[in-house]
């Protein structure tokens, strides 16, 4: 039976951790009876010393009052105030004493500075009482005010103010010491549960070198179970866990090939239809501006000189008529090749592009667009021009036509080694969610397909907006080196 609750009692003991039960016991039990008796020893000595603090400044300040009563009905002021001022040097707790008539008009006191009127009424006496103590707040501290009256009150109050400061450097100091021997015999504790801890502890210290071992990519490893404790518990769930994390990576490692293969693939098929997309707007924006300009320039000249030539004035007309639609043809098809493939950006690059785009999105939607480049003065790589141009290109169509606002902006900037545009307006705004979310599932390009632009070619897009308080479309795109330019800085503003 004996043996039976021994065993009980072992595999009780053993499931309790090992810090718990050695370091727990010996810091524990230190620490708990270290602040039990500073804590007591502090309420004890505390109370004792201001107990005591307070029969002193009853009985000095009744000998003041017995010592003063003579000097009171003989009016020796000087001799009173000798008395009051040997009581305040002589005795180290009294900060004040003073002594009053019987009209509570004061006589003598001890302040260097003026009496402090409303100390007055702070502590009254009456003339059957013995004395009569207040605590005061003050700036020194709490000050323990005893009124004694004199000859019954009959000859006025004697008034003075003790401090316990001494009271509270007394158990400071008590209090530092006990601390002390507190934490000397904590560190002691301390060393022999450390030593005892290190002993008991070797099946932690395997399972956390098994631990850096898996931190280091190795899944390999095992840790042998020491006890059916809870240190044997987490080793088996380690071991446990350590086969799973394996099977996991192996598992992880071939999806992981599967997604890549996919992310190129999609990366691939995007990048061939943004391309096939430009080829094609650059081949029908040569086509018109070649082929079709030319032929609308041809008949504009041929119907000047018809109308040059006629005598009769309805065929001037008719001609002036017919010239007059050619020209505004010619003017539609080079809108047209502008908008599918601005030669500007080929020629010029970036910034005059845009600032072209601005300059033609403010006419065509009839809101203000202000424009400004900072920091760039060089080329940058095509695919970088196009995407930037494009997704402002998309961000202003948006703006012109769902946003209903009356101004908008376009900053480009180089910030370190990144590209910056910002492009903002102060329309109606809207739900990004909810658009992206209807963007997705609709197959439509708009929101999604200027983040889709800006993935492919590095870079990140954000919007932010909320309906009512405008859309700010914010794209970053990481530069080479070489492509790092001396600050410069174009502005413009088209209304």
């Amino acid at each position: 039976m004996n043996r039976r609750w021994v065993t009980l009692f072992w595999r009780l003991a053993g499931s309790v951790p090992v810090q718990i039960k050695i370091m727990g016991i010996a810091i524990g039990l230190v620490a708990l009876l270290g602040a039990w008796a500073t804590i007591q020893m502090r309420a004890t000595l505390s109370q004792t010393l201001l107990e005591q603090l307070e029969a002193r400044g009853v009985s000095i300040a009744s000998d003041l009052a017995a010592r003063s009563t003579d000097l009171i009905l003989t009016n020796n002021l000087f001799a009173l105030y000798e008395l009051i001022r040997n009581t305040v040097e002589n005795n180290a707790d009294v900060r004040y004493a003073f002594i009053t008539n019987v009209h509570n008009e004061v006589l003598v006191h001890s302040f260097q500075r003026g009496f402090p009127t409303d100390l007055l009424q702070a502590n009254t006496v009456r003339p059957s009482d013995r004395y009569h103590l207040e605590i005061l707040d003050t700036e020194e501290g709490l000050i323990r005010d005893v009124a004694v009256p004199i000859f019954g009150g009959k000859a006025g109050t004697v008034r003075i103010g003790l401090s316990d400061r001494s009271v509270s450097k007394t158990v400071a100091s008590v209090t530092r010491q006990l601390a002390i021997a507190t934490a000397v015999v904590s560190l002691l504790g301390v060393v022999a549960a450390y030593v005892l801890t290190k002993v008991l502890t070797k099946p932690i210290l395997d399972l956390v070198e098994a631990t850096r071992a898996v931190a280091r990519g190795d899944l390999s490893v095992q840790t042998a179970v020491w006890a059916d404790d809870e240190i044997g518990r987490l080793q088996r769930a380690f071991n446990t866990m350590i086969a799973d994390l394996a099977r996991t990576r192996e598992e992880g490692n071939r999806l992981w090939e599967e997604l890549k293969k996919k992310e190129e693939i999609r990366r691939y098929l995007l990048a061939r239809v943004i391309s096939a997309q430009e080829e094609e707007r650059n081949r029908i924006a040569r086509e018109l501006h070649d082929e079709a300009g030319q032929a609308l320039t041809s008949l504009m000249v041929g119907l000047r000189v018809l109308g040059e030539s006629g005598s009769l004035e309805e065929i001037r007309r008719r001609a002036e008529e017919l010239r007059d639609i050619a020209a505004k043809t010619l003017e539609n098809v080079k809108n047209l090749a502008v908008e599918l493939r601005p030669r500007i950006l080929d020629d010029l690059g970036l910034v005059a592009a845009l600032e072209r785009m601005t300059k033609q999105c403010s006419r065509q939607f009839g809101i203000r667009i202000d424009f400004q480049a900072i920091g760039l003065n060089r080329r940058l790589p095509l695919d970088v021009e196009v995407a930037v141009y494009r997704i402002v290109q998309e961000a202003l169509t948006n703006v012109g036509k769902h946003a209903q606002a009356e101004s908008a902006s376009v900053l480009l900037e180089q910030r370190d080694h990144s590209l910056i545009a910002i492009v903002e307006d102060d329309g109606r705004g809207f739900d990004v969610e909810q658009i992206l979310q209807e963007s997705r599932l609709d197959a439509k390009l708009g929101l999604y397909g200027m983040i889709e632009r800006a993935d492919l070619i590095g870079g990140k897009l954000s919007i932010e907006s909320r309906p009512g308080g405008g859309t700010t479309v914010f794209l970053e795109i990481p530069l080479p080196f070489e492509h790092i330019a001396p600050e410069s800085t174009h502005t413009t503003g088209k209304g």
